[in-house]
């Protein structure tokens, strides 16, 4: 009877010790600098996830419990009652699996915002908490066992320089036209381009290196994956972005001042050929970063020029100049213009149809509508800075038939901010 009490205990024992080594075992970095004032992003490694971890949240802290840490994991939560500072936002949140080498990770990007930089200021200055430090703790919970565990990574209140990680906090787009900065520019088909830059603010010190690209009319554009910059991803997931034309490549040395203009390629070597809409992409590549690599236990990551955001595109119009017009006098009314395909057309039969249209502020979300003789062909939800859907095959069933279209553009709410005209089109009849 005592054999079997002993077998039974030594079976738990070893249950429990494998459940434990499947829970997330350390971070890197463990401790970082943080800028004491505005943003601060940085690209973590969760080291040796177990198979069926999830992340649960991940929120700020004033003051730990250090009995209840060791090497930086807790099965509870170790944050001292009363010194939350905030949590990740949703729009921030880019956890997601890893692994390489036989080792499984979780890649964390931890975005500060000013607000809990600010708490965190306050707080030591008022003295209530022993160190100018506060803590970062990203929860997981095991689906299986229940099982939890909390990493805990120290954030150093610093000036921004040198000693932080270098992270792109704020990217923004604009082309240098006569009237002043715009985010949209419309061109003449077959005419030269306005200049454009990007403004950027960061943190730390170190070397930018990219590529300008471009997305013409009628190619598949880019999902929000292809717009974050490569160090803002897992390693092996770094070379599966989209790629598109290139303009030209950049790389900078970004010296500790927090900003920094970066102009575009040419305005020559901007395409102005074929009519539709046109997105300019700037694609920020990763580079070596003392403060920021990261060790995943399968090798270093770099991690310079990370971001907690993606980098929106800046989007251009060719058109003829009775189009033009007709999109200027919409942005001035805050009416939606569409593009392509024209009033009338015939799309063949083997032809995608792709429907382009041009975005109008205050849009969260665009509904494309289809319509033939009989009611509904086709419908889509579209996110805002797309400005563009291709059909499904299916819509060529409809071959010889008269079809509309027109787009609708809705705000948080669901209610209206602007619409389209109906316009006409013909998918034509199969060859014989």
């Amino acid at each position: 009877m005592i054999r079997i009490i002993l077998l039974n205990l030594t079976s738990l024992l070893l249950l429990l010790s494998s459940t434990a080594a499947l829970a997330v075992t350390g971070v890197n970095p463990s401790g970082v600098n943080v800028k004491s004032t505005g943003v601060t992003t940085i690209f973590l490694t969760m080291q040796g996830a177990g198979a069926n971890e999830v992340p649960v949240a991940a929120f700020w802290c004033g003051e730990i419990d250090n009995n209840k840490v060791n090497n930086n994991v807790a099965t509870e939560d170790p944050c001292r009652p009363g010194t939350r500072f905030g949590n990740l936002a949703q729009r921030n949140n880019f956890v997601q699996g890893s692994g390489t080498g036989g080792v499984s990770n979780f890649t964390d990007i931890m975005t500060i915002p000013s607000s809990v930089a600010r708490r965190a200021r306050q707080s030591a200055i008022r003295g209530d908490t022993n160190t100018s430090a506060f803590f970062y703790v990203r929860q997981f919970r095991d689906t299986v066992t229940g099982q939890e565990s909390f990493v805990v990574v120290t954030c150093r209140l610093a000036g921004g320089g040198a000693r932080v990680p270098l992270a792109l906090t704020d990217v923004r787009l604009n082309f240098i036209a006569p009237k002043g900065y715009r985010a949209v520019f419309l061109v003449a088909q077959g005419a030269k381009s306005a200049e454009f830059e990007a403004k950027i603010h960061y943190n730390g010190t170190g070397r930018l290196k990219g590529r300008w690209e471009v997305v013409k009319p009628g190619e598949p554009v880019p999902r929000e994956f292809d717009l974050l910059p490569a160090a803002s991803l897992p390693i092996e997931q770094r070379g599966l972005q989209r790629r598109y034309t290139q303009l030209n490549r950049f790389e900078v040395y970004l010296p500790p001042t927090g900003k920094v203009t970066l102009p575009g390629p040419d305005a020559s070597k901007i395409p102005t050929d074929a009519i539709g809409p046109y997105q300019l992409l700037l694609r920020v590549e990763s580079t070596s970063d003392k403060e920021g690599d990261s060790n995943t236990e399968a090798g270093v990551v770099n991690s310079g020029g990370v971001a907690g955001f993606a980098i929106p595109p800046l989007r251009y119009y060719v058109g003829t100049p009775d189009q033009l017009a007709e999109i200027e006098q919409g942005l001035e009314k805050q009416k939606l213009t569409l593009m392509l395909p024209i009033e009338g057309v015939e799309i063949g039969h083997t032809e995608l149809a792709n429907f382009s249209w041009v975005d109008v502020p205050g849009a969260e979300i665009y509904r494309l509508e289809v319509e033939g003789d009989e009611g509904a062909v086709t419908s889509a939800l579209v996110k805002p800075g797309i400005s563009s859907y291709t059909a499904p095959p299916w819509i060529r069933d409809q071959a010889g038939s008269a079809l509309r279209w027109r787009v609708t553009a809705l705000n948080s709410s669901g209610r209206l901010v602007a619409e389209s005209s109906w316009r006409s089109l013909r998918i034509s009849e199969q060859a014989e």
